[in-house]
């Protein structure tokens, strides 16, 4: 049971990482790139502050309005 729960959290972190790409690229090969990359991707994003200041929830937040 250990093992799918942790796939799981990967596979949603993923799903997320390519969320937060398509919000601020809007390009499909970046898309295709930062998925292929996205726990380096997604540890970028952090470090640079765009998922500061709350755009960490607005950004799925703007998927489903």
């Amino acid at each position: 049971m250990g093992n799918r729960d942790k796939s799981i959290i990967y596979a949603l972190l993923g799903i997320y990482a390519l969320m937060v790409s398509w919000y601020y690229n809007h390009n499909i090969i970046l898309l295709i790139i930062h998925w292929i990359f996205w726990p380096i991707y997604l540890v970028y994003e952090l470090l640079i502050g765009h998922l500061s200041h709350d755009m960490w929830k607005i950004i799925p937040q703007s998927y489903f309005k």
